[in-house]
């Protein structure tokens, strides 16, 4: 009884925090605040040492400008720990940061994190252990697919069907939920970063033109579509051309960088219409009313929704900022633990881990 009152006590004052540990984003949500980091998933460090020099918006800032004994790295490949060590030196600074948000010393926090559906126990453990390993109390995964479902707003407790299309920079997502849980779920590791390498290889191989990530990034976001548009757009895209080996610049229109993300984007249309074909009928149903919620920063492609809807023939709809429903939705975890619990997925399958 002693102790229950005790870890109610740290419960009351420690800053519960709600992470999306993106491929491309870490957004950290601490309760009763809401959304206090935006920052991308990059870390700055030198190459001989190991040590870190920037992370986050500062890091990502160096990609590509670093000198010989510097190198910005993303420590998380597919929506998965790739480098541990750095994964850790991230998150601290990023549980860290959220800490100073509070005037006062708090105790260590009880951490929700969200992972891919598709993870192996190896992965979930990493990712358990990094967590762990950086101060907190208790860590909870949850599958990103069902913590963006709830960020969105949808009923997934109710008896009857929701479903969430969650593009990331490493992921995507596809999941039809009922009654609080899974129904039917699909993760392929085709998403935004894919998307962007597509944009890299189409001014190379029409243009004789290297690009570089950030600039196909964005060219996605400014003119990238998924279907046509209204109204056509242009973007000059600058590098270096591999036949005279001296910087060039090439004015691309929308109409080019669609067929370049068109592989890419046919590919998570297939997948969402293979989860659509293993749904039951009667979910089917709910979901000719309730529509298809799109999430994650892939989900802000131009006329994504307008191209699933014409391939699906069913309503489909753009959550309200579809990059945070996987932080928010981790940060409703933590508002009432107890009732929701059963969305968290253990470390060892078919186990919940909570203390």
């Amino acid at each position: 009884m002693a102790f229950r009152l005790f870890d109610w006590l740290l419960g009351l004052f420690s800053l519960d925090i709600g992470i999306d540990l993106g491929t491309a984003n870490t957004l950290v949500n601490v309760r009763g605040k809401g959304i206090v980091i935006n920052e991308p998933s990059w870390v700055a460090m030198d190459k001989r040492t190991r040590k870190v020099h920037a992370i986050g918006a500062e890091a990502k800032e160096m990609v590509g400008r670093t000198p010989a004994n510097v190198v910005a790295i993303r420590p998380l490949r597919d929506g998965v720990i790739s480098e541990f060590e750095i994964t850790q030196s991230m998150l601290e600074y990023f549980i860290g940061k959220a800490h100073e948000q509070s005037i006062v010393p708090v105790p260590r926090p009880r951490v929700v994190i969200g992972i891919p559906s598709g993870v192996t126990e190896v992965e979930k453990r990493a990712v358990y252990d990094a967590a762990m390993s950086v101060g907190a109390r208790e860590v909870y995964l949850i599958e990103e697919p069902v913590a963006a479902a709830l960020g969105a707003g949808l009923p997934v407790a109710e008896i009857r069907g929701s479903m969430i299309v969650d593009i990331g920079g490493g992921t995507s997502e596809v999941a039809v939920m009922s009654m609080g849980g899974v129904v039917v779920s699909r993760s392929l590791r085709v998403a935004g970063d894919e998307m962007d390498e597509d944009i890299v290889q189409y001014m190379r191989n029409k243009y004789n033109l290297l690009i570089g990530l950030r600039m196909a990034e964005q060219a996605k976001i400014a003119i990238g579509s998924a279907y046509h548009l209204p109204e056509e757009k242009t973007m000059v895209l600058r590098g270096r051309n591999l036949v005279t080996g001296l910087p060039d610049a090439v004015e691309v229109s929308s109409v080019e960088i669609r067929e370049a993300m068109s592989n890419s984007i046919q590919t998570i249309v297939d997948t969402v219409k293979d989860a659509l074909d293993e749904a039951p009928p009667e979910i089917i149903s709910d979901l000719m009313e309730t529509g298809v919620c799109l999430a994650g920063g892939g989900g802000l492609v131009q006329a994504l929704d307008r191209r699933l809807a014409d391939e699906l023939r069913i309503r489909v709809w753009v959550a309200e900022d579809p990059m945070s429903c996987v932080a928010r939705g981790a940060g409703m975890i933590l508002e009432d633990l107890e009732a929701l619990k059963h969305l968290l997925v253990g470390v060892e399958r078919g186990s919940t881990r909570h203390s």
